[in-house]
């Protein structure tokens, strides 16, 4: 058992003084404030439970900048894929770990401890399958047991091109599986998963348009417990497409025909009906909102204040990882609803609550349901993940509490961030990855001999 002190820290109960946690195999024994810290290891200055990034495709990291120069058409979403199948089209599973490390030391970096890792790439560039179906999802494992991070795997069934069944396009053949394939890939990367304590596994069929209702409903008979996360909604074209082709919009669908409960995120979640927001938040899903990526690629704007009001669940993921911070997303998630709306502070319910406590408080309990990992709190039970801001840093030096909070999310960002624990561990000092010499290395020779492919 060891024991780290505090000079304050963020609790259940609200912000302490002179806090020592303890903990023991990755999890947070004891938190005591007031506390004489003896011969305790010192922590540092201001402990905050670290986030989970709920949703993200790493290997999305490596073509970060390659899609910003205006095509021939009315840009999208739709345009953006097409960049990505070319991208798909060189990465060997050599690589597809390499750009992993990188991303998951990045997250550790700035404010992440743990991760949902929405996992679609399984096959070779020709579509065929390794010889180890789960090839690429040991390559994901492997990148996280060197980086440290807390995972959740989240290998994707995707098995059409779009809604009714279509055919997938040449850009998807390494996505592909019928059901019986991916239940066999899913039981090797439970073996995998099972190599790296405290790693959990999921299911994620990828989309309405990508997954038909029979293959939906029978995936869900065969794995009845551990998280579920779809994409759902994140496009009007996709919202139109839907109803074509059911008469229905993708959430109500999802609503209508399947067991949504507290088992289900529902990724992006960004154009619902009032009644879609409320059905959502009623049924106990989290809403997986990825500010930053649903920012670049146009997608639109989540009803926050209604999901809110209707006691709604939330919490943030990195997504493309174009760029990786945790207050960034919060930051911007505030932002995009003070566009929307023409209004400051939405996120708070009331008066006199801070934004950057809300979004932060909101994230913890978000993400740790979506991917049923005992955190998001230094509390007993909770994985020993801490996040230690710098109080000498000038944007907080000044502040206490609330204000920490509000400072780190708004102004600070992660240039704040001193030290990370991820399970008990000390990985970052001095704001620096332990192995972050290593992982930029490999990552920088992956990324060259793309871009001469590109």
């Amino acid at each position: 058992m060891a024991r780290l002190f505090f000079d304050a820290a963020l609790t259940p109960g609200g912000w302490a003084r002179d806090v020592l946690v303890t903990h023991d195999g990755g999890l947070i024994t004891g938190v005591e404030a007031g506390a004489v810290r003896g011969d305790s290891a010192y922590g540092g200055a201001i402990a905050l439970p670290g986030l989970a990034s709920l949703h993200s495709h790493t290997f999305q990291r490596g073509m970060a900048g390659l899609a910003e120069v205006r095509g021939p058409a009315h840009d999208s979403f739709w345009t953006w894929r097409q960049v990505m199948y070319r991208f798909l089209g060189v990465l060997t599973p050599e690589d597809v770990e390499a750009i992993a490390a990188f991303a998951f030391m990045e997250m550790i970096e700035r404010g992440f401890t743990t991760v949902g890792e929405f996992h679609y790439l399984h096959h070779g560039p020709e579509g065929a399958p390794y010889a180890n179906l789960a090839e690429l999802s040991g390559r994901i494992i492997a990148a996280a047991g060197e980086s440290s991070i807390g995972l959740t795997l989240l290998p994707v069934l995707y098995v059409h091109g779009g809604f009714g069944g279509a055919a997938p396009v040449a850009g998807q053949r390494r996505f592909l599986n019928p059901l019986e394939r991916y239940l066999r890939l899913l039981e090797e990367a439970r073996r995998l998963a099972g190599l790296l304590p405290g790693t959990r596994v999921g299911i994620a069929p990828h989309s309405l348009r990508a997954v038909a209702p029979d293959d939906l409903t029978r995936l869900l008979a065969a794995v009845p417990e551990g998280p579920v996360h779809i994409h759902i909604a994140e496009q009007m074209r996709e919202v139109e497409d839907c109803l074509a082709w059911s008469g229905q919009r993708p959430v109500e669908w999802l609503l209508n025909h399947q067991p949504v409960d507290g088992r289900w995120c529902l990724i992006h979640a960004t154009h619902m009906t009032e009644a879609e927001t409320r059905g959502v938040a009623r049924a106990g899903a989290v809403a997986g909102l990825c500010p930053l990526t649903e920012a670049n690629l146009g997608d639109g704007t989540f009803n926050l204040p209604v999901f809110r009001e209707a006691g709604g669940l939330y919490g943030v993921g990195t997504d493309s990882n174009i760029e990786i911070t945790a207050p960034g997303e919060l930051k911007q998630l505030e932002y995009s609803q003070r566009l929307h709306h023409r209004a400051r502070n939405v996120a708070p319910g009331g008066e006199g609550q801070s934004s950057g406590a809300t979004l932060y408080q909101a994230a913890l309990k978000g993400g740790a349901q979506a991917l049923h990992q005992p955190g998001g709190a230094l509390a007993p039970g909770c994985r020993a993940d801490i996040v230690v801001l710098d109080a000498t840093h000038p944007d907080l030096c000044a502040g206490a509490g609330a204000r920490w909070l509000d400072s780190y999310v708004f102004v600070a960002g992660a240039g704040a961030i001193d030290t990370v624990y991820v399970a008990g561990e000390r990985v970052v000092d001095n704001g620096r990855h332990r192995l972050r010499e290593g992982i930029v290395r490999r990552y920088q020779g992956v990324i060259r001999r793309i871009a001469a492919h590109l």
